[in-house]
């Protein structure tokens, strides 16, 4: 009879486990047959360890049968993208109205904050009303009417990542590439994709901090979801600074929403964006390249289409009816607001973009612990780039916080993540290699 302490021990011992094995721990984290020690001791030793290409892809299959599976009847491709994560990443809020615009649809599984980086529920979740937990007949109901969403994977879909995400979470195992590739795939699989574009941060911000890291997940990606029947690339972007010029989860939407309504366009956010795009048009058959399919993404975003469909999804899942007119009053914000100025002249040369996302999580903008309530409110905004000129006393960030203690803590921590050199530094490619 196959057992949880045996099927770790394995693991610990540098054995690779049978598919079936991996398959029934799957099922028993879904079931409850695994306990939570029993979970957080096979996530510390696949981390250590690893499961090998056999066993990845038989964990990931197993975490996307533990549950429900969803299937399509619907006039145009079923497309979605997934990022491993980092700081500003708000980019599939503007992604999936511009893909939906495109002829996808797009039933977007997403997910919390996740260690130091921010989760896209929790920034739509800064909106009013905004439900992120729908049922399937809702879901159904609104990829037939608005052909994007952006919620929750619901219990009864890959149950046995919803268990694991929570304790890799807590317990130090977040960056294993085995387990965020079953992760990521069991729930993309699930939702009956017939195309998925990757986004594998890389950089100071991201869980893979190397090239080489972002590359080797990347590829554990590609392969396992192309091995389970799904159209699938990746693009390895940049993290060695935040994406957006914020970080925090309403201060985010804020950011999403000038580039959507084109008030204030964040070029970076808006070139991932397409980029990404472009490439998931592609592989559904909407656009005959991927530039090509970049130049359609770019129009939905430019003509005002991505905007108009975000807000027919923000009613559609709870939200104002006028939140794309009148996002500014709609969006909650911190009564602390503190300046980080500068220590030195010079430039930029230098972010630890983890250390500012860990400041997030301190204001209350992420979680320490399971549970724990997110404060949409709290967060960075006005983040310095890579390269731009730097005085001393000069602002180089804002603190948004709750308390004037947790504001002059924040500000400390984004000084000490900040490099500031007399020699100006080459800013670094936004997409650095296509993996697929």
């Amino acid at each position: 009879m196959t057992d949880a302490r045996a099927i770790i021990a394995a693991i610990r011992d540098g054995r690779r486990p049978a598919p079936e094995d991996l398959r029934w721990f799957a099922a028993g984290l879904a079931s409850g047959e695994v306990t939570d020690a029993q979970a957080g001791a096979f996530a510390m030793a696949v981390l250590l360890k690893g499961l090998g290409e056999e066993g990845r892809v038989a964990l990931t299959r197993g975490m996307r049968d533990s549950g429900k599976t969803l299937a399509w009847n619907l006039p145009g491709p079923v497309v979605d993208k997934h990022s491993t994560g980092g700081i500003g990443d708000c980019t599939s809020l503007l992604l999936a109205p511009a893909l939906a615009v495109c002829g996808a649809y797009v039933p977007m599984i997403s997910g919390r904050g996740l260690g130091h980086t921010g989760g896209t529920l929790d920034k739509l979740e800064a909106i009013p009303g905004f439900r992120t937990g729908l049922s399937e007949s809702a879901l159904r109901r609104q990829m037939a009417e608005v052909h994007c969403a952006i919620v929750a994977a619901s219990t009864d879909l890959a149950p046995a990542d919803r268990r694991l995400y929570a304790i890799r979470d807590v317990s130090g195992t977040v960056e294993s590439i085995d387990l965020i590739t079953a992760s990521i795939l069991s729930k993309k699989l699930a939702a009956g994709l017939e195309a998925l574009v990757l986004d594998v941060k890389c950089g100071s911000g991201a869980f893979m901090k190397t090239a080489a890291q972002a590359e080797d997940l990347a590829r554990a990606l590609v392969s396992t979801a192309q091995g389970a029947g799904c159209m699938t690339s990746a693009l390895i972007t940049d993290m060695s600074q935040p994406l957006a010029t914020a970080a925090g989860n309403a201060l985010e939407v804020i950011e999403v929403m000038e580039t959507l309504t084109g008030t204030s366009v964040n070029v970076a956010l808006w070139d991932v964006t397409v980029a990404l795009g472009g490439e998931a048009l592609a592989l559904a058959g909407l656009a005959s390249d991927a530039e090509d399919g970049a130049g359609r993404i770019a129009q939905a975003l430019e003509s005002g289409a991505a905007a108009e469909c975000f807000g027919r999804m923000v009613v559609a899942q709870g939200g104002p009816a006028d939140f794309v007119d009148r996002w500014p009053d709609r969006l909650p914000s911190a009564p602390v607001m503190l300046e980080v100025p500068a220590l030195t002249d010079g430039y930029v040369a230098q972010i630890d973009c983890e250390a500012l996302g860990l400041a997030v999580v301190h204001l209350g903008g992420g979680r320490l612990r399971e549970g724990d309530r997110v404060n949409p409110s709290v967060g960075l905004s006005d983040l310095a780039g890579i390269g731009e000129e730097a005085g001393a006393g000069v602002p180089i960030a804002m603190v948004h916080a709750v308390t004037e203690d947790a504001a002059r803590a924040a500000v400390k921590a984004v000084q000490a993540a900040y490099v500031i050199t007399a020699e100006a530094p080459e800013e670094p490619p936004l997409v650095q290699k296509r993996i697929g």
